[in-house]
């Protein structure tokens, strides 16, 4: 049994956002892990001073593992978009100023008001880290990218976050229109995880 294995599979999510929760759980359903978020230990939110989103999610792991003494996994991810210079990029979830996911993607979609078709490329990245203890100075680092363009206005009830803004060309239709099992294998988050996941078996025999 591996080191990461020990007492049990379970993974200390280090967030307390129930969409990411929801789509991480269903991700390592198969492996028979059982993800819980932070919240079940009373872990406050790190401080997320870092300069990138591996930098943010290594921070937040390594956080949530010094307080549970367990295991533990984050993310940090967020929308890239060309024209904007990368913004709103770290400070994806915050774009608004805390105001919630709506207020996020209708402030994108005045800033690129106007803004041709050609213009709108956008990207979801995410980098995923898993520390084995708060001392792990070999984290398991993982990144994925989601290629798309911001669509003029939100369709669709599905997803979190951007979702309904985040238009899939190959698709037609945007990330909040697409069914939870097509998401997972095309999405940014699904994509670090599948790669994690084989660095994990490669490594540790998961």
């Amino acid at each position: 049994m591996s080191e990461l294995n020990a007492g049990g599979r379970v993974l200390v999510l280090a967030s307390g956002n129930k969409g990411k929760l929801r789509e991480i759980s269903e991700l390592l359903r198969p492996l028979e892990w059982e993800v819980r978020p932070q919240s079940d230990w009373n872990v406050p939110e790190a401080v997320e001073d870092g300069q990138s989103f591996l930098e943010n999610a290594l921070i937040k792991a390594r956080h949530a593992s010094r307080l549970t003494g367990r295991p533990a996994l984050a993310d940090d991810s967020g929308l890239v978009v060309d024209a904007l210079n990368g913004a709103p990029g770290i400070y994806s979830a915050r774009y608004a100023g805390g105001a919630g996911d709506e207020a996020n993607y209708r402030k994108l979609l005045e800033v690129l008001e106007g803004t041709g078709d050609e213009s709108r490329a956008a990207h979801f990245y995410c980098a995923m880290a898993l520390l084995k203890n708060a001392e792990d100075p070999a984290p398991i680092v993982a990144v994925g990218r989601w290629d798309g363009y911001i669509a003029r206005e939100p369709s669709g009830a599905g997803g979190f976050g951007y979702d309904p803004v985040f238009f899939i060309p190959e698709k037609g239709c945007t990330a909040a229109e697409l069914p939870a099992e097509v998401k997972n294998a095309m999405s940014h988050r699904g994509r670090a995880l599948r790669e994690l996941l084989r660095l994990l078996r490669d490594e540790y025999d998961a």
